[in-house]
């Protein structure tokens, strides 16, 4: 939460050039993206979880992002967990990380 903060305080001065609610959404989605990664570890171990945390974080609401990182501040682990959950679920989810692993395998080849 101190962390936060002071990204926060660090970030206020620009909020002038690019409007406190960009600074805002922005920090919502680094926080949201920081717990959804480590949820994405933890389901699949082994796995690289950064492409399927890209696809969560692409494929979710802006409600969806706000319950994420407000679960994590507010020690609500168990709405953002579901909500990732939920998110994964979606074939536009699904669909993203199929294709950004598919890409991957298929760079790797040539």
């Amino acid at each position: 939460m101190k962390a936060a903060a002071l990204i926060l305080a660090a970030c206020v001065p620009l909020t002038a050039c690019v409007g406190f609610k960009d600074v805002a959404d922005q920090l919502a989605r680094q926080q949201a993206r920081t717990f959804v990664n480590a949820e994405v570890e933890s389901r699949f171990p082994g796995v690289d979880a950064t492409p399927i945390t890209n696809c969560v974080i692409d494929n979710a609401s802006a409600q969806e992002i706000v319950t994420i990182a407000g679960g994590i501040a507010l020690g609500n682990t168990e709405a953002a967990s579901n909500t990732v959950s939920t998110i994964l679920q979606r074939p536009a989810t699904l669909q993203c990380t199929a294709g950004n692993y598919f890409d991957g395998f298929f760079r790797g080849l040539g």
